[in-house]
This record gives structure tokens, sequence and C-alpha cells, in this order.
């Protein structure tokens, strides 16, 4: 980590704290941006707009170069313990946000002081839990959503991180394959220890269902909100939620010593929830009739290290699951004699990057490109069903372009109005696939 005054006109005074490889240019470009006023009266033209969740401290989002990034002020003690929590868990591949620097030593332009501010990089085709949680909002979607936000807070229990504020706001949302993947972006209370105690997780899960439940009745108030979602029953869903999870990753499994074809079972389930085992111990019960297995869960990603070997593609859990089962389709139907890795190989250069090269530029920033080819292989499913025979692939592609993406907004360029508070949603379009995770087509407009 290296603590440096920028150069310049900036006062002598400001100082970056920053770190590692990856953040050089964007931390060194910091010097930039008008640290001299407080952040809530940042200019226009420095802003960038894009849709912004509750926070209790000033949040704005900012252009850096061809980087986002998000700036919030708080004060430097509480910055410095984010920003050294975030890349701890940055380094155990915990979805979160990725720090890039500590900012301190600002002052206005009569010497006053004003707050430190800590700047995360902008996380990419994500959407803060008001845009995700709409009027437009169905029950099967409201599963995904909390199954998400469970499976993190499993994810991040794990690895011994005790949360200590659990929100929909403190969680941004990416779309997986027609699920949701949910990522940390507030960890100010948190800390890391070598283990929680099952108090701690406790203490973790009561927070998540008081304030869930609490942010869901303010949808509600506010008009925002399913009248059919019920806030405090999709508190405990996902209560609920983590508690299965957490019993399937943990909970040991007995059987009868015949019956060693459990171990395998057992490790293909955890597989199939993307986590893999590193090991796992056996032994027999008290009286020695049967047997106990204690696997040791750990890193979460199964399918997308598996899919990273295989292609080189970095992309969320399940989409990886999603493109894992179409390399492994091409294989059988065209080329079942080929290697895994030479039937992924083909399938990258033969069918992935032929799909986003047919992608117009205008319509390059709707979704991610994994996300893009899930939602190809439905549509062309959706269109074999409907017209009874299997549509062409090239066909499928050119419906999906002109149906589906045409009509969906940009994820990655949301723009916003600047005066509004309130998140608006259009009618759905009626094409299969079509619209977001739960079949609408929203448009988000910030609160200020």
């Amino acid at each position: 980590m290296v603590d440096s005054p920028p150069s310049g006109t900036t006062p002598a005074s400001l100082r970056i704290t920053a770190g590692g490889r990856a953040n050089a240019g964007p931390a060194a470009r910091l010097a930039t941006l008008p640290w001299s006023v407080p952040l809530e009266q940042w200019p226009e033209s420095v802003l960038a707009a894009l849709p912004r969740g509750i926070s209790r401290h000033v949040v704005r989002f900012a252009h850096l170069g061809e980087t986002v990034v998000a700036v919030k002020e708080t004060t430097e003690q509480l910055a410095l313990h984010e920003y050294r929590l975030l890349r701890r868990l940055e380094h155990k591949d915990v979805p979160s946000v990725e720090p890039i620097a500590v900012v301190s030593g600002r002052v206005d332009a009569d010497g006053e002081p004003l707050p430190a501010v800590l700047v995360t990089r902008h996380l990419r085709f994500s959407l803060p839990y008001r845009a995700a949680f709409s009027r437009t909002l169905r029950r099967e979607t409201l599963v995904r959503l909390t199954d998400a936000m469970a499976l993190l807070l499993v994810q991040l229990h794990l690895e011994g991180f005790f949360w200590g504020d659990v929100s929909l706001s403190n969680v941004l949302f990416r779309r997986d394959a027609g699920a949701f993947a949910a990522h940390l972006v507030d960890a100010e209370t948190g800390e890391l220890r070598p283990r929680l105690s099952d108090g701690q997780r406790e203490h973790d899960l009561e927070l998540a269902r008081t304030n869930v439940g609490g942010e869901l009745l303010d949808l509600t108030a506010g008009g925002m909100l399913d009248p059919d979602v019920d806030p405090a029953d999709t508190a405990d869903m996902l209560v609920e939620s983590y508690r299965g999870l957490w019993a399937e990753l943990t909970a040991d499994t007995e059987f009868a010593p015949e019956e060693q074809w459990r171990v395998e079972e057992r490790i293909r389930r955890l597989n199939e929830l993307g986590f893999d085992v590193e090991e796992y111990a056996l032994h027999p019960t008290d009286d020695g009739s049967r047997l106990v297995l204690r696997p040791k869960v750990v890193d979460p990603g199964h399918h997308q290290r598996r899919l990273m070997s295989l292609t080189g593609l970095d992309v969320q859990e399940n989409q990886a699951r999603r493109l894992l089962q179409d390399i492994e389709s091409n294989r059988q139907a065209n080329n079942p004699h080929l290697s895994e890795g030479e039937a992924a190989h083909r399938w990258l250069v033969n069918v992935f990057e032929p799909v986003l090269a047919s992608i117009p530029d205008e319509l390059s920033l709707k979704l991610e490109p994994a996300e893009i080819m899930h939602q190809l292989l439905e549509h062309r499913w959706y269109l074999s069903e409907a017209q009874q025979r299997e549509v062409p692939f090239d066909d499928a592609v050119a419906s999906y372009i002109s149906t589906v993406l045409a009509a969906r907004r940009d994820e990655d360029a949301v723009a916003l109005h600047p005066t509004t508070t309130m998140l608006r949603a259009v009618p759905a379009p009626s094409s299969p696939g079509a619209g977001t995770a739960d079949g609408s087509a929203e448009q988000h407009e910030p609160g200020r």
C-alpha cells in the first residue's frame, strides 16, 4: 500500500492511499477530481448518471477516465478500515466491490476540512435493490433475489466475515443466467475473523430479518412493491434460504459402511451448488455401525473456475453453469470424440465469439456477454417450442437481437434524470425472454 500526495494544483494536505497494480491507473487519475468541493456539490460534468442505493453517507458516481467509480464521504478511520477489509475480501474472491483508494486531507476553498472518502470501482451491469424490487416484481423473481442474498451471506460467513449491517441497501444485484448474484458494497461495520460463532451468525441473520423487512415496508409505503409481496414473509424467506444452504454445506451425513457412494453423491451435490470440497473426514459413530461424512467446503465458484480454465471467460456462477452445458451439448451433437478442452475451444471460436460479433455496437451495453448468450439459448428454446421444430442457430440470433435485446435498456449505461426520486417501470415487451428476469423492462431514475 502506498501513501502519495498527488501532483498538480491540489492542496498539499491531500493524501491518496491506494495499493495493487490493477488500481494504479485509476488511483493516479484521482487527483483530477474536485476534492476541494463537498461531494454533494460536485458538478454534473464529473458525475456518472447511475442508479444509487440508499446510504447513510453522501455517495456519488464519477467518471475517472474510462472507469466509473463510487465515491463515499466518511471519516478517515472508517474509510481506511473499509478499504483494507474490502481488499482482504477481494483476495478471498468474495463477491464484493473493488476498493481503489482512500482520499483524506481534503480542504475546501476557505481551508476548512472536508470528510475523507472511500473510492471503489463501480460494479458494471449491477442494480441496487430499489431497481430490482418494483411493482412489476413477481414472486419467482423475489425468491431468486432473496436466494442470492442468502448465498452471499453464507459465503461471507464461511470466510469468517461478520457483517454487522446486513441489508438490501448494502448489496448490488447482477443478472446471472435467469437468477441473480449478490455483491457486498458496504463493509464499514464488518470484521474478518478466523471463524464465526453460531451466535455471531445468528446476530447477522436477525439483522437481515429486521432490515430487509423494514426496507420492503418502505417500498410498500411508497407504492413501489407488488401488493401481493409480504415484507415480513420475504424477510423470513431470506433467513430460511440461508439456513437451508448453510446446513447443506456444513452438516454431517451419516450412512452405512456399504453406502460409500453417498460420499460422491454429497460432493456432487455441493458442486452443483457451486462449491468445491477441499477435503472431507469420515469417522464411525460411537457404536461403529455407521459412518459420518464431514465435508470441508471451501471456495464457491466451482463452475466459474471450470469455465475459466477451459475458455478464459470470467463470468457469474450460473452463467458458467449454463455455458458449460452448451459446450457439452455442442460436443455431443457435433464432435463427441473431442476432449472437453478441445470442445470448449471450438465452442468459443465457432459459437460464442460469432454471437458477440453479431451484436450491433449500439446494443453492446444492454447486458453482459455471458448473459446475452444465456438469454439467446433460452430464446432459441422458446422459438423451437413455439414452431415445433429446431430453429437454426443463426435465425435465433437474428430474432433475439431484433425482438429481445433491442427492447432492453442499457444496464451498463443507464441514462438518468437528475431531479426525480422514484423508480419508474415501463410495460414489458411481449417477445420471449424480453425484459428483466421477472419479465419486465425497467427504466431507473436516481434519488438526489
